[in-house]
C-alpha cells in the first residue's frame, strides 16, 4: 500500500493544571509515508513524547484526529486501541521499562504472551531477536546485569517481537553515553532499512543525520528550523 501511513488533522493535546488548560500540542498536522525515518526534535516540553504517545495509542487526543492505515483512531474502544498496539507498534522508551525480575529473552518474549504464542515460539523468536540486536551473549541476564545501551537493545528487541510495522522511539538515546547512543540509532536506521516505519522523538540532534524527513516542535506547534534554531540561541544564551 502506497501512501502516508499515519496522519492526522488539526490534533490537539490539552490537560487540566488547577483552574487553567496547557495545551502540550496544537493543531499538529503532519503525514507520515510508509518506510519513512521521522525524527521529531525539540526541547524538554516541546510535545514531543506527548504526539508519540497519542500516535501509539497510549493517549486520546482533546482534539483532531489521528489516521493510520485509514482508520481513525478515535473510534477505537481501549480493546481495540490494545489490539492496535499489539499488532501495529513497537515502543522504545527512554527510561527501558524493562522488567527487573526477568531476563533479556524473557523481557522480550513478554509481549508474546498476549498475542497467543506459544511458549516454544516465544523463546525461539525472542532469542532470534536478541540475536539480532547483537545481544544472544546477554540472553540470560537480569536488566540490573546490563549496561544502559544493553538495555536498550533489549528493548528494541522486545519492540520487534510482535513484528510491528511500526516503530515508536521516544528519547532513545536520553539516558545513554554518547557511543552507547550512537549505537543505538545505527540500530533504528537498520531497522528502517529493513522496510519498517521509525519515528524517532528526541532532542538528539544526531537523530537527523538518520532520517529521511525532520519535524521540529516548539511549545506544541511544529515550526521550520529557522524559527527553531533562533529560539534555540536564544535559550542558550539565557542560560549561560
Amino acid at each position: 500500500m502506497s501512501g502516508p501511513i499515519i496522519r492526522t488533522e488539526n490534533l490537539g493535546r490539552a490537560f487540566p493544571m488547577g483552574r487553567e488548560t496547557v495545551h502540550a500540542l496544537k493543531a499538529i498536522d503532519i503525514e507520515i509515508e510508509r518506510g519513512a525515518f521521522l525524527a521529531i526534535l525539540g526541547p524538554s516540553g516541546s510535545g514531543k513524547s506527548t504526539l508519540l504517545y497519542l500516535l501509539g495509542g497510549l493517549d486520546r487526543p482533546t482534539e483532531g484526529a489521528i489516521r493510520v492505515n485509514g482508520e481513525d483512531l478515535r473510534s477505537m474502544d481501549e480493546n481495540s486501541l490494545a489490539r492496535y498496539r499489539r499488532s501495529h507498534i513497537g515502543f522504545v522508551f527512554q527510561s527501558f521499562n524493562l522488567l527487573a525480575t526477568m531476563t533479556a529473552v524473557e523481557n522480550v518474549a513478554f509481549p508474546m504472551r498476549f498475542a497467543r504464542v506459544s511458549a516454544r515460539n516465544r523463546q525461539n523468536r525472542a532469542l532470534a531477536l536478541l540475536d539480532r540486536v547483537r545481544l544472544s551473549d546477554r540472553a540470560y541476564h537480569r536488566p540490573t546485569e546490563l549496561s544502559g545501551g544493553q538495555q536498550q537493545r533489549v528493548t528494541i528487541a522486545r519492540a520487534l517481537a510482535n513484528d510491528p510495522e511500526v516503530i515508536l522511539a521516544d528519547e532513545p538515546t536520553g539516558n545513554l553515553d554518547s557511543a552507547s547512543g550512537a549505537q543505538i540509532l545505527q540500530l533504528l536506521d537498520e531497522l528502517h532499512g529493513q522496510g519498517r516505519t521509525v519515528l524517532v522523538v528526541s532532542h538528539d540532534a544526531r537523530v537527523s543525520q538518520y532520517a529521511t524527513d525532520t519535524l521540529h516542535l516548539l511549545d506544541g506547534r511544529i515550526v521550520d528550523r529557522s524559527e527553531y534554531d533562533a529560539a534555540l540561541a536564544i535559550a542558550s544564551r539565557r542560560s549561560l
